[in-house]
């Protein structure tokens, strides 16, 4: 199975901060064309497309999030410097040295400056970032920045996809990836000719990234049956971690999830995910991850009396950061895990113990 890796590259590198997800949005609904029965944008945002099954009794749900970790201008200064607000989780230590794009009526370029160290206090040395540190430099007058951004344009991180050995490295694979995950699943079932077992919503969600809003919106219309999260997970697979600490390790496989700080994955969907991948000689590794949640959790909770979700995740080193990295092989292991069980779904029996 060969990557399309300008396609990846091309997802991860369209904008799409929370609320402000349309450009990567076009992007998704140009790439679903001749790959779904049904397709259509909620007043949310999520695109929701349906590839029927053949039992249209029941129906499956994957999400994989649209919007990436960004941030949106509160203020501009007398000298033309921008402030900023964060849109999703950030470790401050990691705006060092960035270059960021402001989307406004143009795009404008800009860095991540804070104080010099050079004339920094002894405490200010030793004191650990924070966001407030930080303003952004575009070299524009205030009254020049003025005509093109305003309070309340969003900005997102500058930063090209590179391959590295079997490596991939870009900003967004958090949560791109799942989306290139989902867009090529659709395409091998239009390539093998298998059909769902059931109707097959894929959800491209947005606003995850500020507490799973489209997931949960989109869930509670389509009431799903079954549901399967599409996120990046933890690689804690670098030096200093401790062997009882590490979630996933690269080039391990596809991550089946058992649980994160805000879902249990329903035991019989992981049994299954497992079941499958062992079949089908699919490569996986379980993911037990203590802090963080995913679309899995809305996918759970958002249909009456709760549906059966679990997820499917791709490892990455260095989540939140502009230098995200995945292995090749482990994404091939998603799209082809996804595929699989979308197809296959019918043949558990899903009764309770």
């Amino acid at each position: 199975m060969d990557l399309n890796i300008d396609l990846l590259s091309e997802i991860c590198k369209v904008p799409g901060a929370p609320g402000f997800e349309g450009p990567i949005r076009q992007l998704v609904l140009k790439e679903l064309k001749g790959l779904v029965d049904e397709c259509r944008v909620d007043s949310m945002g999520n695109v929701i497309a349906l590839k029927y099954g053949k039992d249209r009794s029941k129906s499956i749900l994957a999400s994989a999030h649209m919007d990436e970790i960004g941030f949106i201008v509160t203020h501009i200064d007398d000298q033309g410097f921008v402030y900023f607000h964060t849109l999703g989780g950030f470790d401050p230590k990691t705006l060092t040295a960035q270059r960021v794009i402001i989307h406004g009526k143009k795009d404008v370029l800009g860095v991540m400056g804070s104080k010099p160290i050079h004339i920094m206090t002894p405490e200010e040395r030793t004191k650990q970032a924070n966001i407030s540190d930080y303003f952004i430099d575009t070299g524009l007058s205030k009254s020049e920045l003025e005509d093109l951004i305003e309070v309340g344009s969003p900005i997102t991180r500058e930063r090209e996809l590179i391959t590295m050995g079997h490596l991939i490295n870009a900003k967004s694979l958090d949560n791109r990836a799942s989306v290139f995950i989902l867009l090529e699943s659709l395409r091998s079932l239009k390539k093998s000719r298998r059909k769902p077992s059931h109707d097959f919503y894929a959800v491209f969600s947005v606003q995850e990234e500020v507490g799973l809003r489209g997931a949960r919106a989109a869930t509670q219309a389509i009431q799903p049956d079954f549901g399967i999260g599409l996120d990046t997970t933890i690689a804690s697979d670098t030096p200093g971690t401790k062997p009882q600490e590490r979630v996933t390790q690269l080039g391990k496989g596809a991550a089946i999830k058992i649980m994160d700080s805000s879902c249990i994955c329903d035991a019989r969907m992981v049994d299954f995910l497992k079941t499958t991948a062992r079949s089908e000689d699919i490569q996986w590794q379980p993911e037990i991850l203590r802090a963080g949640g995913t679309d899995t959790a809305a996918l759970q909770l958002y249909t009456a009396g709760g549906s059966i979700a679990g997820a499917i995740s791709l490892p990455t080193r260095y989540i939140h950061q502009v230098i995200e990295t995945c292995h090749q092989d482990d994404l091939k292991d998603c799209i082809q895990l996804l595929s699989y069980a979308v197809c296959q779904i019918h043949t558990k029996d899903w009764q309770h113990d």
